[in-house]
């Protein structure tokens, strides 16, 4: 799966690069979104990889902030990418006149870079208050990676001010770019559903279902192990969520995005054609 999510991300990324057919929002958008990918899985699964070969399940404390850290800067990054890219598909379907005007180059150039500048900000705010934090005698994380909750968990420290973070960036960086997808696909969809022809409807729809089957699998896992209950029981539970998002998404985007788009596919041969 790790190197599934790496090498299909890395073809996304070289095709959008190489293409220039591809040099357009919703695909510069894309390149960021498999970059982003790269190092998601990058961060957690490689030391899961050796964990399971050695059985080695120990983890240095700055090994532990490092993943850490880009833990939480891929999770912003994805949830802010993702509510862009709803946003792009919302020009060009509900304002196409003013698409070019609206999302222009600089307008795309501020976008991504502020989705990875929010991440960036947010990551090393919670970094720095997990370093603060004093640990417990029992230093077993029941996890297969340094989640923020786990390591707030065995922590002896007072955890108010951390918890209180986590929950208000979670609502600014989680919840309402979530919010925003929604809204932007409610006027997509009734905008679609106004086109008189079948042929034009179905093709509006398959220009945006493979991200919003991309926003279903990634923010349905986060936000659903987020509202659920929290106990003992459902720990497993966390994990195997845990991993949806974290390997099972990661290589799902490259197919979703490549197999139900010809544009990307295309540019897949094209650019192998460069390189062979």
């Amino acid at each position: 799966m790790y190197l599934l999510a790496v090498l299909g991300n890395l073809m996304i990324t070289t095709a959008v690069c190489l293409v220039s057919q591809l040099h357009t929002p919703m695909y510069f958008f894309l390149c960021n979104l498999s970059v982003e990918d790269i190092v998601y899985v990058s961060t957690v699964l490689p030391k899961l990889l050796v964990t399971t070969v050695t059985g080695d399940t120990s983890i240095s404390l700055s090994s532990c902030i490092v993943q850490l850290y880009f833990f939480a800067l891929c999770v912003t990054v994805e949830f802010v990418l993702l509510s862009f890219m709803a946003y792009d598909r919302y020009v060009a379907i509900c304002v196409p006149l003013h698409y070019i005007l609206i999302m222009n180059k600089m307008m795309c150039i501020l976008l991504a870079s502020s989705s990875w500048f929010l991440g960036s900000i947010v990551s090393l705010f919670l970094t720095l208050m997990v370093t603060n934090l004093t640990f417990c005698d029992v230093h077993d994380i029941n996890h297969f990676f340094c989640d923020p909750q786990t390591m707030i968990k065995i922590s002896c420290s007072d955890t108010t001010n951390i918890i209180l973070f986590t929950s208000i960036g979670g609502v600014l960086c989680g919840c309402c770019p979530f919010i925003l997808i929604i809204i932007s696909y409610i006027y997509i969809i009734s905008t679609i559903l106004k086109i008189q022809t079948s042929g034009g409807r179905s093709k509006m729809f398959s220009s945006c279902s493979s991200h919003l089957m991309v926003v279903i699998l990634f923010c349905g896992t986060c936000l659903s192990m987020t509202m659920k209950p929290k106990s003992e029981k459902s720990k497993k539970l966390d994990i195997i969520l845990s991993l949806i998002y974290i390997a099972v998404v990661p290589v799902l985007n490259p197919l979703v995005y490549s197999l139900r788009n010809r544009e990307v596919m295309k540019a897949m041969k094209k650019s192998f054609k460069t390189f062979f």
